[in-house]
């Protein structure tokens, strides 16, 4: 079940390959996703130290978080992911033009999931060009249901 999209990074990137994380969480983190307050737009995924982080992502604490506690909505948060896989991503991240992005946080057997994918940033005219394959596909159902 999804949480919340990145429609933006399918708009702004290629998706080249996709690999489902594990996320280091806070338990008000925990509370406010389940309460449907966070957002991807503006998250980037980076590698430091052979591990990687999300950053940016904003996670609304509830009103009614603890009092012993001082959420940072936009803290830096560790990803799980087998070693094999970093080795691959930073292999690849390495190469000119390409990016890790979040994509979709969702629940897995009722833990919180983030699934990040490989990108390469799309010009300008590429995304002319995506939106009009978009359109003629949405006029060709349209044609479809009519006849």
């Amino acid at each position: 079940m999804s949480i919340v999209q990145n429609k933006k990074a399918f708009h702004d990137y290629f998706i080249e390959e996709k690999y489902e994380t594990g996320m280091v969480l806070e338990g008000w983190e925990v509370k406010a996703i389940r309460d449907g307050r966070v957002q991807l737009k503006e998250a980037y995924v980076i590698i430091r130290n052979g591990e990687l982080y999300l950053i940016g992502s904003h996670i609304s604490p509830l009103k009614t978080a603890s009092t012993h506690i001082t959420p940072d909505s936009i803290r830096t948060r560790k990803l799980l992911l087998h070693a094999e896989q970093i080795r691959r991503l930073i292999g690849k991240v390495e190469r000119a033009g390409y990016t890790l992005v979040p994509l979709d946080m969702h629940y897995k057997a009722g833990r919180i999931k983030l699934e990040i994918g490989l990108a390469k940033g799309k010009k300008e005219y590429d995304k002319r060009e995506s939106e009009k394959q978009k359109e003629w596909e949405r006029d060709k159902q349209r044609l479809m249901r009519t006849k």
